[in-house]
């Protein structure tokens, strides 16, 4: 009965160790974002009138207004170019967040853009949507949809990245430890950043934030103390979204 039932407990573990995997990393992240070299468009045409989104990540806000410039010139012979952004708040301050509506009629193109950003909890994201006027008026309802129906276009197939906080972690180590080591990171899906081999063995990890504690207890219990664990302070990175 013993060996019958062992894939079925190994199994089960395995599956608990994924979801206990997957809920840490789920902790970690502070918001998502559009990977830096990313260019997401859109297009909606509404009587005539043709709306032309294009969303980027920005880490600030010369760069949104770098984006919108850009459209400017790429679409001159456009009527508005309306545009919203965001971007994260650093040491417990606020969000920035900007809207404009570039001469449409007040609240009809830069909050409803603004409102879809924060709906997908997007930040250090900029949105510009460029409107060719198709000769008959949409109306403030028929504005909005619009607006944000080219929005929403955009990130129909957009590939999202999350942003999270990691430690800089740094190990030191026997060359005979390196193998159990490895196998320890590869457990929570770590590995070293870099690398450094002289009269010991020294790996740099960077590991989110809220795994420090549970990393440096395991690999503490598993060598009896003998690994040098340090840290090194904290940062965040870009991380792409699995698919």
């Amino acid at each position: 009965m013993y060996v019958q039932l062992m894939p079925f407990v190994l199994a089960a573990q395995r599956t608990r160790n994924k979801q206990e995997l997957a809920k840490r990393e789920s902790m970690s992240t502070l918001y998502k974002t559009a990977p830096p070299d990313a260019i997401w468009e859109g297009e909606l045409i509404e009587k005539k009138s043709r709306f032309l989104a294009i969303i980027k990540h920005i880490s600030s806000e010369d760069e949104a207004k770098e984006l919108l410039e850009a459209e400017r010139k790429k679409h001159y012979a456009a009527r508005h170019h309306v545009s919203a952004y965001i971007i994260a708040g650093q040491d417990g301050k606020p969000d920035i967040s900007h809207a404009s509506d570039d001469g449409e009629p007040s609240g009809t193109g830069g909050r409803p853009i603004l409102e879809i950003l924060n709906g997908e909890g997007l930040k250090d994201i900029a949105a510009v949507v460029t409107r060719y006027f198709g000769g008959t008026l949409l109306g403030t309802g028929g504005l909005a949809r619009a607006y944000g129906g080219a929005v929403r276009a955009a990130l129909d197939n957009a590939d999202y990245a999350e942003v999270k906080p990691v430690v800089s972690c740094q190990l030191i180590f026997d060359y005979a430890q390196e193998g159990k080591i490895r196998r320890i990171l590869d457990n929570e899906s770590l590995f070293p950043e870099s690398s450094e081999y002289a009269e010991r063995v020294m790996f740099n990890v960077l590991v989110p934030a809220e795994r420090v504690e549970y990393l440096e207890k395991t690999i503490t219990d598993s060598f009896s103390g003998q690994i040098e664990f340090e840290t090194h302070g904290q940062k965040n990175i870009i991380v792409k979204s699995k698919a």
